[in-house]
């Protein structure tokens, strides 16, 4: 890519505006008496959150081998999507570009902003046709491309990533929610050599807390100064605060949480291989699996009066159900009820 300078890319309004800044959260003290944010005196959590979220990041940091001035915190990754187009993309002028099929978040916080949604679409395998890529970004200069790896919803890493990185005049958010399960490098180890590279992260998956929405952002200094200035100031709780920072320092936790999902999902794939109404279980490097069947309709309907919720992503990929692994006795029952269709 050529010299980069954010600049270029960053809303004028963006460049100029001051973030919220907390005396309280950016200075320290020895026994204070907090008179100044008009909370109540009394209650169990009756102060507000640390906007900055130091202790986490500080742990994040660690963690991740970056600096915690590279660490945004958002709540859940979806607030990261939603900020990263309002830092970039003038509304009614600018557009993002994703991948189709992928995670459709993206396009709906373009949307959202008034941005075009410039979709390039996967080839039969679910992979990026290289020329096709360079094609539209040329033509159509979006600002922000959205790159998911393993891919929601059809479950693949994406190859060669730096290629799509180096080969893009704007920013790239990879988004890693899936990492973990693929046995992939995480792209984090990028971000020294791609300066216009964010890489998002969750919670919401492998560490097994979607109910505390806690999403990560890991990108230069520079950007996450421009997407802390555009958060909300206490954009996540107390509670979820303490709950993942306490969950970062139990390791055996997160690797037996990960260790028992990749199980099952062997168990699972091989399971699904042989029941007679599935033409097709595709390549999956999350823990989800997009399964093609020979009468989708019926199954899912089939699936729903037992009470088994899945994701129908046909008529958009034909003839095919996003599902996701459960724990055995759920991984069983799909089973049964798919076997009696």
């Amino acid at each position: 890519m050529k010299e980069f300078n954010i600049k270029y890319l960053v809303r004028k309004n963006i460049l100029e505006l001051q973030p919220y800044v907390s005396f309280r959260d950016n200075n320290t003290f020895e026994n204070p008496v907090f008179l100044d944010a008009n909370e109540s005196a009394f209650g169990e959590l009756n102060r507000y959150p640390d906007s900055t979220q130091k202790e986490l990041k500080e742990k994040l940091a660690a963690l991740k081998n970056v600096s915690a001035k590279q660490i945004a915190v958002g709540n859940g990754s979806d607030e990261l999507i939603d900020l990263i187009v309002k830092v970039f993309c003038e509304p009614k002028k600018d557009a993002i570009l994703m991948m189709n099929p992928s995670f459709a978040m993206y396009g709906f916080y373009a949307s959202v902003n008034e941005n075009k949604v410039v979709k390039l679409n996967l080839n039969e395998n679910f992979e990026i046709d290289k020329e096709e890529f360079l094609k539209i970004s040329n033509e159509e200069k979006p600002k922000v491309f959205f790159l998911c790896s393993p891919n929601n919803p059809t479950g693949n890493s994406i190859e060669d990533i730096e290629f799509y990185i180096q080969n893009f005049e704007g920013i790239v958010v990879v988004d890693e929610a899936y990492i973990e399960f693929s046995g992939k490098k995480s792209c984090v180890e990028l971000l020294e050599k791609f300066p216009n590279l964010i890489v998002l992260q969750t919670f919401s998956k492998a560490w097994g807390m979607a109910g505390a929405r806690i999403g990560i952002a890991y990108a230069s200094e520079e950007i996450i100064q421009l997407i802390n200035t555009v958060k909300s100031p206490y954009n996540v709780n107390s509670l979820s605060l303490n709950k993942i920072s306490e969950l970062i320092s139990n390791k055996e936790f997160v690797k037996s949480n990960i260790e028992n999902t990749l199980n099952e999902i062997s168990w699972l794939k091989n399971e699904l291989e042989t029941i007679n109404c599935i033409k097709k279980v595709f390549p999956s490097d999350a823990n989800f699996f997009l399964i093609q069947f020979e009468n989708v309709d019926k199954v899912y309907q089939k699936l729903l009066e037992n009470e088994i919720l899945t994701s129908k992503r046909s008529p958009q990929i034909p003839d095919c159900i996003r599902i996701n692994v459960g724990n055995r006795e759920e991984n069983n029952k799909l089973i049964n009820v798919l076997r009696s269709i």
